[in-house]
């Protein structure tokens, strides 16, 4: 497979459909929970708090393991790992589905997120590994188009099951995961990094991980009352975060190989994606609890309101992978996330007797639009940034940016908001926290779209001599090569 798979043959498209369903699958239930969010709170008897803690314990999992996941498919086999993830993933489901209570459910969640952690990065690094050249950004453009209308049509799709239960959410991944792993493990070729050796970095993945949980907490916390406790355990989340860089920078095997970090296109699409999807994390569970609360939409039209956005992100998707192709990616990664603000800014008008037509689709249209702009040519800068050897690594330091961003988010901004208790059940006290969420997520866009425009310079040249464009690994339109190509056979 030295030339790797050409899309449009029957392996490519088995190729993509299992790394697309795959990655929707943890994608989906990732917005579909918030469509039910009300109902489970409803029906369990949980306050706002157990209702973060629902998306959190999923997305803290996450983005503490999602280094470790993608590290073990480098070393062990993306395949492998990717499959191994995708059943995780399916075993937690199932007790997600039978959780008698708010904890139970809290920690079944976190069980969720292991199984993302080892898939989400395999999705990705599969299709680096498997397709070369034009067909990888032409992979990569399909994947972030597709992946993206799973993140956007999971509240549709949690609005519709809940007609039947909150549990059905759950429930219906256990199929999903079947289909992925019959096709999988038959069309999916393996891939390593033959480079990878050594010990595992479990001291920067339990500083990581705790870091992260020791903040979140203390964010979410701190919507009651900042006491010492909330303080202490918020400073020993940001020491350990610390400790998580420092252990990194010194390590032999390190899950961030720092080099990573030299190339600024790395960094900087990076920084914009912590900032787009801290506004993301954010948007999608209140916007649906805006419109079932205050608008009084049902679970099914609230979740069906977001249709826009999933019709955008499959149209233009990519097309702005391919523009971005031609023009750069500084351009469209700075439109988008202005373009999303201004969709922002039109949501401000959802309230009480809100219309679908009048305020709902106006506000979703010039947000989908933005979002399109935004995916495809961000995902293609990570990897086109990154040597091929670090592909999985790579995929998972740019997951758990978005993932960390989103935890982040969505535990300090209601905080900020003033949002807490049981104000999802108070139409009143929960639209003026809406608002005051949304112009802080206007914020994040604003400054995503500033860092783009500064930082998202064009491919930076190394010292390697120029090669013909299907010869680079990594290449500007002008083909000239930031990492040298592989060596082939």
């Amino acid at each position: 497979m030295a030339d790797g798979i050409r899309m449009g043959t029957a392996r490519g498209r088995w190729v993509l459909f299992t790394t697309v369903l795959g990655s929707g699958l943890a994608l989906l239930d990732g917005t579909v929970v918030t469509v039910a969010l009300n109902r489970i709170g409803t029906e369990l008897g949980a306050g706002f708090a157990g209702l973060q803690w629902t998306v959190n314990a999923y997305t803290l999992t996450l983005a503490a393991l999602i280094l470790l996941g993608g590290s073990l498919g480098d070393r062990f086999g993306r395949r492998r790992v990717f499959a191994l993830g995708v059943a995780w993933f399916a075993a937690a489901s199932l007790l997600c589905g039978l959780a008698p209570d708010i904890g139970t459910l809290v920690a079944a969640r976190a069980l969720q997120g292991v199984g993302g952690a080892l898939l989400t990065p395999g999705s990705l690094a599969l299709i680096s590994a498997s397709f070369h050249g034009p067909d990888r950004a032409a992979a990569v453009g399909a994947w972030s188009g597709l992946g993206g209308v799973a993140a956007a049509v999971g509240p549709f799709v949690g609005g519709w099951l809940l007609e039947w239960s909150w549990r059905a959410v759950f429930l219906v991944n256990l199929p999903v995961a079947a289909v992925i792993l019959l096709v999988g493990l038959r069309h999916v070729p393996e891939s390593r990094d033959p480079a990878a050796a050594g010990r595992f970095d479990v001291a920067g993945t339990a500083l990581g991980a705790v870091g992260l949980g020791g903040l979140t907490w203390a964010l979410t916390a701190a919507g009651g009352g900042a006491g010492p406790a909330v303080w202490a355990v918020g400073a020993a989340g940001v020491a350990a975060l610390a400790g998580f860089v420092a252990v990194e920078r010194r390590s032999a095997h390190p899950l961030v190989p720092p080099e990573l970090f030299r190339a600024r296109r790395f960094t900087a699409a990076n920084a914009v994606t912590f900032l787009v999807y801290a506004a993301l994390g954010v948007l999608f569970v209140l916007l649906v609890l805006q419109l079932q609360v205050v608008a009084g939409f049902a679970p099914l039209p609230a979740g069906a309101a977001l249709l826009p956005v999933t019709a955008l992100m499959l149209l233009f998707s990519s097309r702005a992978g391919a523009l971005a192709q031609r023009v750069g990616a500084r351009l469209p990664m700075t439109a988008g996330p202005l373009l999303c603000a201004a969709g922002l800014l039109l949501m401000l008008r959802i309230g009480a007797g809100a219309t679908y037509l009048g305020t709902v689709l106006p506000a979703t249209v010039v947000f989908g639009g933005g979002l399109a702009l935004t995916v495809a040519p961000l995902t293609a800068t990570v990897l086109d940034a990154a040597p091929d050897r670090y592909a999985g690594v790579a995929s998972g330091v740019n997951n758990a940016v978005a993932r960390a961003a989103g935890l982040l988010a969505l535990a300090v901004v209601p905080v900020l908001a003033g949002i807490g208790g049981a104000d999802y059940t108070d139409p009143p006290a929960f639209a003026a926290g809406f608002r005051a969420a949304v112009l802080v997520c206007v914020g994040l866009m604003v400054g995503g779209a500033v860092l783009a425009a500064l930082l998202v310079g064009p491919r930076e040249r190394g010292t390697g001599h120029r090669l013909p464009i299907e010869e680079c690994a990594h290449c500007d339109v002008a083909g000239t090569a930031l990492h040298p190509a592989p060596e082939r056979p």
